[in-house]
């Protein structure tokens, strides 16, 4: 007798899986984004649960902690054969039973945004997705930019603590190897933020963006896609609304909305009218 699917079994994803996974972006007709499933598997605790007829998976996600004061979801993905039948929910009471008392957070699409308020999860937030390639108009921001050496990571380690307001050690130190640019800002000897953009697909994604105001963020993204000639993408907090503008007048587009959730807290950490953009938004 075969079990049922909102009974399957759920275990632990590794880089093992990198390609099942990737199978699984594809089924739902999202970029592959191995690049991006890499480095969340390598950071992060992957759930999925196999498809009994032994065709890869039918869920997966992705759970990245920064201790006991918030993990965040990603990657919540269920095979389109599957779709509508209660498995994103087994997947998600699992992840909501392991992590216990620790708060979560996600960036939900519209789609899966029911049932992750059905699940106790509440709005916080809203980000803003843009893409293309960016075309400099206007009078160049001002602020001092220059590429990341490794002298720099503790004081990168320190400001991203400051802003973020938990440590993200594990996920940091793995930017040098995961981003093809990592840049800083100054200011009078002092780092005022910090900037990465990475390969997903035929883009490049610009995340995390931490800066001390607008014009350092505006800075930052200027002196990134000068690098580049690939269409950039990044996700800004919309409440940074000059800075959206900025992009949306200098050749970004806007592509998504996403609501940003919490369970077990009222809100994110951390100081977001510093925190522009995040380094990896997998939606849920």
């Amino acid at each position: 007798m075969s079990t049922p699917l909102t009974e399957l079994p759920v275990r632990r994803l590794t880089t093992a899986d990198l390609s099942s996974c990737a199978d699984l972006s594809e089924d739902r007709g999202w970029p592959r984004e191995e690049h991006k499933w890499g480095l969340l598997l390598a950071a992060g605790r992957g759930y999925g649960i196999d498809d009994p007829a032994g065709k890869g998976l039918v869920a997966g996600c992705v759970v990245t902690s920064y201790g006991p004061g918030l993990s965040a979801i990603g990657m919540v993905l269920v095979a389109e054969r599957y779709a509508r039948q209660g498995v994103g929910r087994r997947l998600m009471k699992h992840v909501l039973t392991e992590a216990g008392a620790t708060p979560l957070t996600l960036h939900a699409t519209p789609y899966g945004q029911p049932l992750y308020e059905e699940l106790g999860f509440s709005h916080v937030g809203r980000a803003e997705m843009v893409r293309g390639r960016f075309r400099p108009s206007g009078p160049a921001p001002r602020a001092t930019t220059r590429p990341a050496t490794a002298e720099d990571l503790t004081a990168i380690l320190r400001l991203d603590a400051e802003v973020f307001g938990l440590d993200r050690t594990h996920i940091i130190t793995r930017l040098p190897a995961f981003a093809d640019q990592l840049r800083v800002a100054e200011a009078d000897g002092a780092l005022t933020g910090f900037a990465a953009v990475w390969p997903n697909m035929e883009t490049h994604v610009v995340g995390p963006l931490i800066a001390r105001d607008t014009d350092t963020a505006k800075s930052l993204i200027a002196s990134l896609a000068a690098q580049t000639d690939r269409p950039l993408r990044t996700d800004i907090d919309v409440r940074h609304e000059e800075l959206l503008a900025w992009l949306k007048a200098n050749g970004l587009e806007p592509i998504a909305f996403n609501a940003v959730m919490m369970h077990g807290a009222p809100a994110l950490p951390g100081d977001w009218t510093r925190r522009f953009a995040p380094l990896t938004v997998a939606a849920a």
